[in-house]
């Protein structure tokens, strides 16, 4: 990832690493994605459901990971993230958290769990803290979200917001539009966005937004942008490890537009799969150097 400028150390002291990559002894925090929008640095987020997944990013240097309600579509073969349970994502959060050392994970507040009221949110948060060990909390909603993101941080749980497209409103949206199309919804948007801000997030989603509407957000904002498909000027990006890694079986193949795939992984296990059971059948697996006398 590239990173825009570099930190000077004081003299006497090792230059800190930058956000992305390098070694730390420590957990990345809220304040080392606060003080990476000052130095202008880009860093990645990504998301993961096990311990295993989440030990392969951590080792990568991914900064921070995001245990998303994505999960009901990834891992729970739900049509949507409206069914997700606080108590599966509380069980999954935790496995993220054992499998990684030094990245930032948060948590996602599933739908039904902080709409309520601000102290359902707080009831909601403080399991997820308290019970998976998370560093900090995600949901949904601007300015309607403001009194869950203000209560939550004042009791000291860092809060990243999500606006723009908003999955668990997706019954609401009647689909997955593109977001802060006409002036209208921009400066929706934009008060979302501040909204948000001011009761204490430390970062916002922006969520295929226009691109032209999250860069004029993101220079609006002190607080981090991250983008997934809301174009190149956040101050990070975001996507599904699942759909980053090749592993989505699209309906009728069709990808969206702000997914680049880094690997084939879905070919690369089903080819796997049908080698073991060629070998089973065949009679080569296992083989003298398999078995046990």
């Amino acid at each position: 990832m590239t990173q825009h400028t570099t930190a000077q150390a004081p003299a006497g002291k090792p230059e800190v690493p930058g956000l992305y990559g390098g070694k730390r002894s420590r957990r990345v925090t809220v304040r080392d994605v606060a003080a990476a929008k000052r130095r202008g640095e880009r860093w990645p987020m990504l998301t993961a459901y096990d311990a295993m997944t989440a030990s392969v990013f951590d080792e990568a240097g991914i900064p921070v990971m995001l245990v998303g309600d994505s999960m009901g579509n990834t891992h729970l073969g739900y049509d949507s993230t409206v069914p997700v349970t606080l108590d599966q994502m509380v069980m999954l959060s935790a496995a993220v958290v054992r499998g990684t050392q030094r990245a930032l994970i948060i948590g996602d507040l599933p739908f039904g769990s902080y709409q309520e009221s601000a102290a359902q949110a707080l009831r909601s948060a403080t399991r997820l803290v308290k019970e998976a060990g998370v560093g900090a909390v995600k949901l949904e909603g601007g300015e309607r979200s403001a009194d869950q993101v203000s209560l939550l941080v004042e009791s000291g749980i860092p809060v990243m917001a999500h606006v723009g497209l908003t999955p668990q409103s997706v019954h609401a949206f009647g689909g997955h539009p593109v977001q802060g199309r006409g002036e209208e919804a921009a400066q929706q948007l934009l008060r979302d966005a501040k909204a948000v801000q001011d009761a204490g997030a430390f970062a916002v989603v922006l969520e295929l937004v226009t691109a032209e509407l999250a860069a004029e957000v993101t220079r609006s904002l002190h607080i981090p942008t991250v983008g997934i498909g809301a174009g190149p000027d956040c101050d990070a990006q975001v996507l599904v490890w699942t759909d980053m890694a090749g592993m989505t079986d699209w309906p009728g193949g069709r990808m969206p537009r702000f997914v680049k795939q880094y690997a084939r992984l879905r070919e690369t296990l089903g080819d796997a799969a049908r080698a073991f059971a060629e070998d089973v059948v065949g009679g080569a697996y296992p083989a003298e150097q398999h078995s046990f006398h």
